[in-house]
């Protein structure tokens, strides 16, 4: 249960760097609102998650998670250069979870 809400954490890492192109400044407020949902969302999985899985193993995926997120969203609904090296360097990250997750011994 432990890897489901790290991932789940990844996720609200995404929801609050994207709500975060949104804030103007943390001056509009339902933007704010939102971003302040999703980062204390994130963290308090992330917390969960980090009392079964080794701390630094949650924290690199949760990060993983949320970098690999954010450059999806970036590329899929901000118009950011989809470029075949950026895709590798995207694929080389995923490597690197999947990676931490077989050697965690959890």
């Amino acid at each position: 249960m432990a890897w489901f809400y790290l991932i789940l954490g990844g996720i609200f890492e995404v929801g609050f760097t994207t709500c975060m192109r949104y804030t103007e400044g943390f001056k509009n407020i339902p933007w704010t609102l939102a971003f302040l949902v999703c980062i204390g969302l994130s963290m308090f999985f992330l917390e969960f998650a980090a009392r079964t899985i080794p701390l630094g193993t949650a924290y690199a995926i949760w990060t993983g998670i949320g970098a690999l997120g954010t450059v999806a969203i970036g590329m899929i609904w901000f118009g950011e250069p989809s470029t075949t090296v950026r895709i590798l360097l995207i694929l080389g990250v995923v490597a690197c979870i999947v990676g931490l997750k077989i050697t965690s011994g959890h």
